[in-house]
């Protein structure tokens, strides 16, 4: 899950960036980063993943799954 946190971060460019892009603040990305290994709130993982792409199944699969299922 860090992987893909720090993926998300140098697609935004930085912590910040990333913070003002989801309406979070650049402390709370910080803290995901460090004290929660990478363990982003639920909340924001949708938000993330519009912003840069880094999808929600890989951000949290313990809560949303490992793989997103197509419906086609």
């Amino acid at each position: 899950m860090k992987a893909f946190l720090e993926q998300a971060i140098a697609i935004a460019g930085s912590q910040a960036a990333l913070a003002r892009q989801i309406g979070a603040s650049q402390q709370m990305v910080s803290q995901w980063l460090t004290r929660r290994n990478g363990r982003v709130s639920p909340v924001y993982c949708r938000l993330i993943e519009d912003a840069t792409g880094v999808s929600r199944y890989d951000l949290r699969p313990d809560i949303f799954g490992r793989t997103r299922i197509d419906p086609s």
